[in-house]
């Protein structure tokens, strides 16, 4: 049975190989006479199985081979076509690519990828390719971290971050000190309940969306290019955006740092066990702070006390 098609080589050349192996050296007429078939047939294949690496001419007038050690030379061959196949493999993006836009009328304005990793990726590659702004919707769960290093190298070149974010994203470890350091170089943040979405969009012309939210499964993402389905969660974010309550207060905020946080995450819908946590208080010590920030601001309770200090633009 043929064993080196695989290698690109013809059964017919195999036999042939086979045939000058025993030989070590012949002439084509020879082997023509050991496998039964026209000498010019063996020509071909000696040339073929020379352009190989399999058997070499030897020097003289007279037309004759020798095998090549077959270790050596079958080991030569498999590299190259171990080469050849990492070059198909290479240009397999590529070709689905061209795939996609041809079915899709030359018109890629949603394109589904699959993974935690190549979510990472084309999140960081957004925020790469911004120049002017980057807005987003940020919630739990977080499918690799929750820290994003990106961001402030962006903002040291120009780009604006406006951000959205749920309630239940401040009560992950980490998260709130990294917004606060984050507002510091520049991010506006805003913190809104009832988030059902997580996205980012780049420059209002590139939006990239997961499609679940459930991270223990296979994680699916949209990368939205300019449609109809772009603008409107631009729009979309807007309304949050318009309806949220600040996290980085104004210049003259009366409130001491510790209230003004405890105040927004309250409003911001977190848990008293929640807030406690976040500023390292217990729950006793935030409720009397409470109370305390209520006869300050002339509220009846926690409701009236964040609508007034919004109306003074306190938070």
């Amino acid at each position: 049975m043929p064993q080196l098609t695989a290698a690109g080589i013809d059964p017919f050349d195999e036999s042939v190989y086979r045939a000058i192996l025993v030989r070590h050296t012949a002439a084509p007429a020879e082997l023509a006479g050991d496998l039964c078939c026209s000498t010019e047939r063996v020509a071909r294949a000696l040339d073929r199985l020379r352009e190989n690496g399999l058997v070499g001419r030897l020097s003289g007038t007279r037309r004759r081979y020798a095998a090549i050690e077959p270790g050596a030379a079958l080991e030569s061959l498999v590299r190259s076509r171990t080469a050849d196949l990492d070059g198909v493999r290479a240009a397999a993006d590529e070709l689905s690519r061209l795939f996609t836009t041809a079915r899709q009328g030359g018109s890629e304005q949603v394109e589904v990828i699959t993974g935690g990793e190549a979510l990472g990726r084309w999140f960081v590659q957004l925020q790469q390719e911004a120049r002017e702004e980057v807005i987003t919707l940020d919630r739990p769960p977080y499918a690799l971290t929750t820290s994003n290093p990106v961001e402030a190298t962006a903002l040291t070149r120009g780009v604006r971050y406006r951000a959205v974010y749920a309630p239940e994203a401040l009560e992950w470890p980490g998260v709130l000190g990294d917004i606060r350091e984050l507002v510091t170089h520049g991010e506006q943040a805003r913190v809104l309940p009832g988030l059902r979405i997580k996205l980012a969009i780049a420059d209002r012309r590139l939006a990239l969306m997961p499609l679940s939210l459930d991270f223990t499964a296979e994680v699916r993402a949209a990368v939205i290019r300019p449609s109809a389905l772009l603008d409107g969660l631009i729009d979309y974010w807007e309304l949050c955006w318009r309806t949220a309550t600040p996290l980085d207060a104004p210049a003259d905020d009366p409130l001491s740092e510790e209230d003004r946080q405890m105040l927004t995450l309250l409003v911001g819908g977190l848990k008293d066990e929640a807030i406690a946590r976040q500023l390292g208080w217990s729950v006793r010590t935030m409720r009397r702070r409470i109370s305390r920030l209520h006869e300050e601001l002339g509220a009846a309770n926690r409701f009236q006390a964040g609508v007034i200090a919004a109306r003074r633009g306190w938070i």
